[in-house]
């Protein structure tokens, strides 16, 4: 037992320096910078109490449609796009695992057998060398660089912050694929609208060539009215196939982000009452979204990041202490060779630069570079956040105004186009009159469309500006990466 307590020594001394002696960790410790710009108290374009907690969870279901609620459990679970994030998460698990293995010790396995034939000789009476000689051997080198100035501490904790940027970016990623579906969803419907929009105008103009051709026939019209009501009825039909084909668009586009394979198919009925008016959702404070929104976030953990790569840097231009070590056994007899007559080896190395031409320090001044270029990245971030929000509400106030002002046009457009005909029929007016009012009670019926889905598109932009209710993706688990997270403590 004497002779094995050298090498049980060093792997004691090695753990003991990893798990009983702290290290200085190089390098400032992480805190958020201060923006670099005057945050408001509350968002200017602000609806209701700006004080109110913004829902988190499937506001998706304020449509109350099982049809956008199927469609956006289904791009969770099948989109390519976030099947790749997961697989970046993936390989940062185990790279944080490569990183923390730097910080213990490694332990090795050697064997060997040599046979080799020497001259014999004889130097005494009964005694001689030489001849056939075999040599068996069997070791477990260790070694354990000390982690004194923190750089691989650093190191460590720079990769898992890399893990949580990218799992929120996951988390990005999943906003935009969300909001693009129900979009995509919205845009669908609203192409339907406007082709049953379409084909009930051409029903309106098939019906004025019919009721021309017969006055005309009877000679209480000229054949110019004909002309117009005929060119009229061809320019509407030209409509139908360019709103079908984008139809058929979105929903490629649409089976793409499903991940399925992009089909098409004819337009549903919709309802003419399918305009419901939503209630404005409180933004809450500015300084909530710095925590809610998962961008943000990732730009806060990457110049994390960089901060622990500073120490890294800075570490390495502090010497450096190794341990190496070897324990085994070696014998000419193989079936002898673990009786006792161990052998064994423990040596500690120091190394420390003397002169490198500046190659360490400017490393170090690199990485506070890269810090700075961080946090500039990180303000903009926010500042980009901000104008997503106060962009997204301004948009809601004019786009609702707007709607109050084209449904006046549109009762004023259907009003006209009653009277433009009753009018015609006694002949008080020409039928040019009738197709003005016509064509614009169309056009009117066709803003409505696009501001109403214009009103409803910037809802879900709304709800992805202020980041909320996305927390719907399943944890990232590989073989032998159980606990490795961003939040892990070991």
């Amino acid at each position: 037992m004497m002779k094995r307590r050298p090498f049980g020594l060093l792997l004691w001394t090695m753990s003991g320096w990893l798990t009983g002696v702290g290290c200085i960790q190089m390098g400032p410790d992480f805190k958020r910078p201060d923006l670099q710009f005057e945050q408001p108290e509350r968002f200017q374009y602000r609806t209701g109490d700006a004080k109110a907690v913004v829902p988190e969870d499937r506001w998706w279901e304020i449509f109350g449609d099982p049809e956008m609620n199927r469609l956006v459990k289904k791009v969770l679970e099948n989109n390519l796009d976030l099947q790749q994030a997961a697989g970046r998460i993936l390989e940062l698990q185990y790279q944080v695992i490569q990183t923390r293995a730097d910080r213990f010790p490694t332990l090795g396995f050697q064997g060997g057998a040599q046979r080799q034939r020497e001259p014999e000789s004889t130097i005494a009476p009964g005694i001689s060398i030489g001849g056939t000689v075999n040599q068996y051997s069997f070791s477990l080198p260790a070694s354990y660089e000390m982690d004194l100035w923190g750089k691989y501490a650093r190191a460590e904790e720079a990769s898992r912050a890399q893990l949580l940027r990218e799992e929120e970016n996951r988390l990005t990623l999943s906003q935009s694929l969300v909001a693009e579906a129900i979009t995509l969803y919205l845009q669908i419907q609203s192409l339907e609208r406007q082709i049953q929009i379409t084909l009930q105008s051409l029903k309106n103009y098939e019906d004025s060539v019919i009721f021309v051709e017969r006055r005309y026939k009877r000679g209480l019209t000229s054949i110019l009215d004909l002309r117009q009501a005929r060119r009229t009825l061809n320019q509407a039909k030209g409509q139908i196939p360019q709103l079908r084909q984008e139809l058929g668009a979105a929903q490629q586009a649409l089976s793409v982000l499903l991940g399925e394979y992009p089909k098409t198919r004819g337009p549903y009925p919709q309802p003419e009452d399918y305009y419901k008016k939503l209630g404005p959702i409180p933004a809450g404070l500015p300084s909530e979204l710095l925590l809610r929104r998962p961008d943000i976030r990732a730009a806060e953990a990457q110049l994390k990041a960089l901060n622990e790569q500073i120490g890294v840097a800075k570490a390495s231009r502090f010497p450096s202490i190794s341990l190496t070590g070897s324990y085994g056994y070696a014998s000419e007899d193989l079936f002898n060779l673990f009786q006792p007559g161990a052998v064994w080896s423990l040596a500690a190395g120091l190394a420390q630069p003397l002169f490198d031409a500046g190659r360490l320090k400017a490393n170090q001044r690199a990485a506070e570079a890269r810090y700075a270029q961080g946090v500039a990245a990180y303000n903009k971030a926010v500042l980009n956040a901000f104008r997503d929000v106060e962009k997204a509400l301004l948009t809601r106030r004019k786009q609702v105004e707007r709607r109050a002002d084209v449904l006046t046009f549109l009762l004023e457009a259907r009003a006209t186009q009653r009277v433009a005909e009753a009018r015609y029929v006694r002949g008080l007016v020409d039928y040019l009159t009738v197709l003005n009012a016509q064509q614009t009670r169309f056009q009117a019926e066709d803003q409505l469309l696009q501001v109403e889905l214009a009103i409803l598109a910037n809802r879900v932009t709304l709800h992805r500006a202020l980041g909320g209710g996305w927390a719907m993706l399943p944890p990232v688990k590989g073989e032998d990466t159980e606990g490795i997270g961003a939040y892990t403590v070991w």
